[in-house]
């Protein structure tokens, strides 16, 4: 592992000394890349300096233990020095061993979530609400900023379905661990008997994809507008503005209609569909590389059921690695680090068992 960490240490002073010549300079695209690379490799460099010199110090403790006649007093400080040099080693040694995992290479983008009512009926649609703004906390704590993309409304004041874009630099990282089934039990409002009721919310989380990311032909698109239209049918305004995309060779089917403005609202639903289809993609590759799989904590399958927000209980599960939280009013005002923490760390465990 040592001789591969000295290989990406000489890739990085290579890259400095690219990033410092005047040539490189004056080639934007060239300099984005490098400076992208560099910003890759600098955790990696700089852990391994710490654990060289951490080691570095332990060897030279353990020198000093083994002098013949060394006093009492020097003693016991060179053995001091020697157990916290080797146990800070050891621990950077560790840490670079997961610095050196195979990277999501989405983990950079920004976010698409797209949340769906499910079984439960209104019920299920208010809890798609519930779960929204649940997202937008989070990503307002964190500083990223959430747009709607689109948005179908339901009179009670929940959502048949909602997608819209968190961006911020790792918003992919954390989010998508939230896709798949969130299971919510608590008293409908709609119910005045008190019965407790289940019902169930789908969340897809897709990276924004660029258009350098997939190549989509215009002549593969079926592009027809309609107009917009809010809970009840009513309609939002008299012009056909809203956007339905078809992506022909998938069958894909893409609505945005949040926007007066018909070029927005492509705009948008473009957004959308090219990162549905990069998703696609990702699962195809997946699928067709011998031994790659998904973690078992990580990205799910969207039918997983991933989570249960328990009203009565005022806890909230997460099924994929048995941690119960008592804390669901927080949760839903955004505090969701404690969950999301919790799955990474099972998720590089898995990865890293896989690699041995």
């Amino acid at each position: 592992m040592i001789d591969k960490l000295k290989e990406i240490e000489k890739r990085f002073e290579a890259v400095n000394q690219q990033l410092c010549d005047p040539a490189t300079a004056q080639d934007v695209k060239k300099t984005t890349e490098l400076l992208k690379e560099l910003k890759t490799l600098q955790p990696i460099v700089d852990k391994l300096r710490e654990y060289e010199k951490n080691d570095a110090d332990a060897r030279e403790a353990k020198e000093l233990l083994d002098t013949p006649g060394l006093e009492k007093e020097l003693r016991e400080l060179a053995q001091e020095e020697w157990e916290s040099a080797k146990a800070a080693a050891e621990k950077n040694y560790e840490e670079l061993k997961i610095l050196l995992l195979p990277r999501d290479p989405n983990d950079g983008k920004n976010v698409i979530v797209e949340i769906r009512q499910s079984a439960g009926g209104e019920e299920s649609a208010l809890f798609a609400a519930v779960l929204f703004r649940m997202y937008v906390m989070y990503a307002e704590s964190r500083g990223w900023k959430p747009e709607v993309l689109n948005a179908n409304p339901t009179e009670l004041g929940g959502y048949k379905e909602i997608s819209f874009m968190i961006s911020g630099e790792g918003a992919y990282s954390r989010f998508k661990f939230e896709s798949g089934v969130h299971r919510v039990q608590r008293i409908p409002v709609t119910e005045s008997n008190g019965k407790i009721q289940t019902s169930t919310v789908t969340v897809a989380v897709l990276p924004e994809a660029e258009e350098v990311d997939v190549a989509i032909d215009p002549n593969d698109l079926k592009i027809d507008t309609f107009r917009s239209s809010g809970a009840g049918g009513q309609h939002i305004n008299k012009t056909e503005s809203a956007i339905r995309i078809t992506h022909l060779p998938t069958g894909t089917v893409v609505e945005c209609q949040d926007e007066r403005s018909q070029y927005k609202n492509k705009d948008r639903a473009m957004k959308i569909l090219r990162s549905r289809i990069l998703e696609m993609e990702i699962e195809k590759q997946e699928k067709e590389i011998a031994g790659t799989r998904r973690s078992q904590v990580g990205t799910g399958d969207r039918s997983e059921r991933i989570r249960t927000y328990n009203y009565p209980q005022g806890r909230v599960t997460d099924h994929r690695i048995g941690l119960t939280l008592y804390k669901i009013d927080a949760i839903l005002n955004g505090a969701l680090d404690e969950i999301i923490d919790a799955l990474i760390t099972a998720d590089t465990a898995e990865k890293l068992k896989n690699e041995t």
